[in-house]
């Protein structure tokens, strides 16, 4: 059957401005746009879009999904203005556990803290001897109590992982946070086999996919194939909750620790639904713990540069590894540090044609670096949220002067480069609005300035063709998606504003009214 979506503005975002009257949809694709007279004899059924606006499908290009569907039912601490706080909610959340059960929680941030005192495991331990985590806002820290050192057979005489440290008290003791692979010496207990923990994952996914189709997100690129057990449990789940819905496109990233067993056992995909992506590098940390790799010392700890993941030989083999099979990169970089780091390999390992690399993050790049980027067959995969939740601290740590470039979206596509968004959810909110807020405004809403790097700031539809047109670029489905053209999937996200032209103010109050995949309808207001 033949649709025509029609009756609304329809943005193909090929050109700022460019519109089309309708749009015929049939077997999932685009098979035709123009004017309303011209089309209608051909379709079986009118959509009548009722004067709504009408996207290509937005897709987050960064974020862990199960991750963001697990964060939905853990201990919310993004709010926590204090340790105390933290406590408080900790204290409260642990008289609800049953015997034996993890107290989950996500989102603490010290540089929001009134009194700048992180909790320390002992404080946990006053409240509770079941066995904690809580992960930082970032992702690349997590408090834990003694609980969960012990289940984890971390104790003070155990040394610092490579590409980690344990966290300890001025007299050697572990003190509960554990940095980057830190975190794996915990977060491996918790990770199970069997039916029961993929049906677990399943429901975690599902309702990621809920949430992120309320806000019209029409797919994800998403990263998570190491960190529950054998890539088998989150693969199987994605295969069970996508590919047999068939309701949202998703592009899993292969963690270089499971990558090439994945191409050898010759993985099955569910293409066009899911996709096979690039292999997932780390190349540092990041700035809120203090851990992402800069070229000039933290401002704040003199003696401090952040931390490299990889030695230099390991980043080789593995940038090696990944070109054996064809395949493309993408890597974690925050800090000028891991770029000096990454750029060489990228250099004498070229990408294979009709790929490209993905430079994830991109915070802070220097001049020169950013000249040399601009020859490699790359996308950088921003997330303009940052800018509304790193300032102004982040100055505390770089400093007002310090060289380079800074949260530079702006500067970036003007040097040609091509940007994807992402929000690293369950990093930053899974919101696009949001995103594009930060994109535009780079402040927070109550904020009365003209915005943090002010210069830096995108135009609307900079910041939604990130969305669209780069979200397709970075997996190099730019011929199949992005635009609304003939041809093209027929994935469209439809909105109650105008987010081309409305007030800075509607852009947040922005609500999502239908998510379209292949032509169906998987979430209406």
């Amino acid at each position: 059957m033949k649709q025509l979506w029609t009756n609304g503005t329809i943005y193909t975002m090929e050109q700022e401005g460019s519109t089309v009257q309708a749009v015929l949809v049939h077997e999932g694709k685009i098979i035709e746009t123009g004017d309303f007279d011209q089309l209608q004899e051909k379709a079986d059924e009118i959509i009548d879009l009722q004067g709504a606006f009408m996207y290509p499908g937005f897709v987050d290009s960064h974020l862990h999904m199960i991750g963001h569907g697990a964060k939905l039912m853990r201990l919310d601490l993004t709010q926590a203005k204090s340790g105390k706080e933290i406590l408080e909610l900790v204290q409260n959340a642990a008289s609800l556990l049953d015997e034996g059960q993890w107290l989950m929680g996500d989102g603490w941030n010290d540089n929001q803290f009134i009194d700048g005192q992180i909790p320390t495991k002992e404080e946990l331990d006053a409240i509770t001897n079941k066995p904690i985590f809580l992960n930082r806002v970032c992702h690349h820290v997590a408090l834990v109590n003694s609980a969960a050192l012990q289940l984890a057979g971390v104790t003070k005489d155990t040394p610092d992982p490579e590409g980690g440290k344990l966290g300890r008290h001025k007299n050697g003791e572990l003190n509960g946070l554990l940095y980057e692979q830190a975190m794996n010496l915990v977060s491996s207990t918790f990770q199970q086999e069997g039916e029961s923990y993929i049906a677990s994952l399943e429901h975690y996914l599902q309702l990621a996919i809920e949430h992120m189709q309320s806000y019209g997100l029409t797919g994800g690129h998403t990263e998570e194939m190491a960190y529950f057990g054998q890539y088998t449990n989150p693969l199987t789940a994605y295969q069970r909750v996508v590919g047999g819905k068939k309701h949202f496109r998703v592009n899993l990233l292969r963690h270089h620790t499971v990558f090439e067993e994945m191409v050898i056992n010759n993985v099955s995909f569910d293409e066009p639904f899911i996709e096979p992506g690039a292999m997932k590098i780390f190349a540092d940390g990041s700035f809120g713990g203090s851990t992402a790799a800069v070229l000039e010392p933290y401002v704040n700890e003199a003696d401090n540069k952040g931390m490299l993941i990889h030695t230099d030989e390991q980043l080789e083999a593995l940038i090696q590894l990944a070109r054996k099979y064809g395949e493309a990169v993408a890597i974690h970089i925050i800090g000028d540090g891991s770029m000096e780091q990454v750029l060489p390999y990228l250099e004498k390992y070229p990408v294979a044609k009709g790929k490209r690399d993905r430079l994830i993050h991109c915070c802070l790049v220097s001049e020169e670096q950013l000249n040399r980027i601009k020859k490699l067959s790359v996308i950088l995969d921003l997330q303009p949220a940052f800018v509304t939740s790193d300032f102004p601290w982040i100055l505390e740590k770089l400093g007002e002067n310090r060289s380079g470039h800074l949260y530079a979206w702006k500067t970036f596509g003007e040097e040609g480069l091509m940007c994807a968004a992402g929000t690293d959810a369950p990093i930053e909110a899974i919101s696009p609005f949001e995103t594009i807020y930060a994109a535009v405004e780079r402040k927070k809403l109550e904020d009365t300035h003209d915005g943090y790097g002010a210069e830096q700031k995108l135009t609307r539809f900079e910041a939604v063709k990130m969305y669209t047109v780069g979200s397709a670029e970075a997996i190099c489905k730019e011929n199949e998606r992005g635009y609304i053209r003939s041809g093209y999937d027929a994935d469209f996200t439809i909105l109650d504003k105008d987010l081309l032209h409305c007030t800075a103010d509607e852009i947040l109050q922005t609500t999502a009214l239908k998510t379209v995949v292949a032509g169906n309808v998987v979430y209406q207001k």
